[in-house]
C-alpha cells in the first residue's frame, strides 16, 4: 500500500512540474514558444513598430545578433509595441525583415519589465528572469554584445 502511494505521488510531483514552465504564447508564425527557449537563459528583448523609424534600422543589427548569440545560449526576441497579433503581427514581421522569434504576447509581466513610451527600447534579462539592462534608442550588435560580456561577467 505505501509503495503505490509513494509511486502515485512520484507521478503527480512529476507532471505537476512538468507544467511549471512559463507560458510565452505564440510567434509571429503562430507557433508555440516553448518555455524552454526563454527560461534559464539570458534574453535580449526588443521593442519595436512599424511606424519607428530608429526600429526599422536596428532591425538588421539585431538578427545579426541572434546568429552571433545562438551558440552562447542567449535568446534574442521582439515584442511588437502596438501589439498587433496574428496575420498582422506575422506582415509587419516580415516587411521589417525580422528574422529572430517576434513574441505574440508581451512578457513585461513575467519578467516585470517597465512599459517604455519611447522606442525602440531593447532590455537585457539575465538567466534568473530579472532585467539588468534598459537600452534606448537604436542598439547596434557590437554595442548589445558589449553590454551582455560587461553584465555576465
Amino acid at each position: 500500500m505505501t509503495r503505490r502511494l509513494i509511486g502515485a505521488l512520484a507521478i503527480i510531483t512529476t507532471l505537476l512540474l512538468s507544467g511549471c514552465g512559463n507560458d510565452y504564447g505564440v510567434d509571429q508564425y503562430g507557433q508555440k514558444v516553448a518555455s524552454e527557449r526563454l527560461d534559464k537563459q539570458w534574453l535580449v528583448v526588443n521593442y519595436w513598430a512599424e511606424w519607428c523609424g530608429p526600429c526599422r534600422t536596428e532591425i538588421p543589427e539585431l538578427n545579426a545578433l541572434a546568429e552571433q548569440l545562438k551558440a552562447q545560449n542567449v535568446g534574442v526576441f521582439g515584442v511588437n509595441f502596438d501589439n498587433v497579433q496574428g496575420e498582422e503581427l506575422k506582415a509587419a514581421s516580415d516587411k521589417l525583415g525580422i528574422k529572430f522569434t517576434v513574441l505574440a504576447q508581451n512578457p513585461e509581466e513575467i519578467f516585470d519589465i517597465p512599459r517604455s513610451e519611447a522606442l525602440p527600447v531593447t532590455y537585457i534579462i539575465d538567466d534568473k528572469g530579472k532585467v539588468r539592462e534598459q537600452l534606448m534608442g537604436e542598439q547596434t550588435a557590437e554595442g548589445v554584445l558589449a553590454k551582455l560580456k560587461a553584465l555576465r561577467g
